[in-house]
């Protein structure tokens, strides 16, 4: 087993390389899909239905936003968390779904990108729901591992053979540190996910945002200590300000 790593609108993409065909290990963005669709055909010399399963992590943009259409020129169905199709259902769950395009707009402003088209359906109909524990269809070395606090039903997928492990957005980089993602809707999941992985036999983490890095090397106990106690999402920051703003203090819940 071979791990591509594809550079991405916004994020790094990792495409698993098996004899029997490829693992795409995130959703990537809508405008990854002729990427990682050239990738496959130019790179590898290989047809686009080598691919034969995307993961989807969890639901934003630049993980999932590419799936289905990837889906539709490969054949290869989508894996995702049970609670990945209610991510964004409802009113407000499209009204941060349209928040969250225009930040994957900032960010690719940041980093020298120009504005791509990105949308995609916000409701994911996932062929195959993938649990805490569960192995991989068709591709049985790789573990599910239920990795929550970014969102509530985010995904990591551990290669059990080479301890080799995407994390997707468990952790980021800012100005050279590690820290926890943005948004952050449940901060306990979130510390008992980086336990989770902290105490596994796992060597090498895969960041959708931060290259490779070692297991040994990544500070666990200083990101737990100085991860956020409350929600930072959206919502809240929204409060946050609007309660500074009438009575001089941040909301608590």
């Amino acid at each position: 087993m071979k791990i591509h790593t594809i550079s991405g609108y916004i994020q790094h993409i990792y495409l698993a390389d098996h004899d029997h065909g490829l693992l795409l290990l995130d959703g990537c963005s809508r405008a990854d899909v002729e990427t990682v669709s050239r990738f496959i055909t130019d790179t590898l010399h290989r047809p686009l239905s080598d691919l034969k399963l995307i993961v989807v992590t969890h639901m934003h943009p630049d993980h999932a936003g590419g799936a289905v259409r990837l889906k539709a020129l490969t054949g290869a169905p989508i894996a995702a968390h049970p609670k990945a199709k209610s991510w964004y259902a409802g009113l407000m769950g499209r009204a941060a779904h349209a928040i969250d395009l225009g930040l994957t707009w900032w960010v690719a402003n940041r980093i020298g990108k120009q504005r791509e088209s990105i949308w995609y359906n916000p409701v994911l109909c996932a062929d195959i729901l993938l649990e805490d524990n569960q192995n991989l269809p068709l591709f049985n070395e790789w573990k599910v591992l239920y990795s929550p606090g970014h969102t509530d039903h985010d995904i990591s997928i551990m290669h059990e053979p080479t301890r080799q492990a995407y994390v997707a957005d468990l952790l980021v980089k800012v100005k050279g540190e590690l820290v926890p993602p943005y948004p952050l809707c449940h901060p306990n999941q979130y510390r008992k996910s980086l336990q989770r992985i902290a105490q596994s036999s796992i060597e090498t983490i895969f960041c959708a945002h931060v290259a490779p890095v070692q297991l040994v090397d990544i500070p666990f106990d200083h990101v737990i200590e100085n991860a956020p106690t409350l929600p930072k999402n959206h919502w809240h920051s929204a409060k946050n300000r609007i309660n500074r703003k009438l009575f001089g203090k941040t909301a608590q819940h």
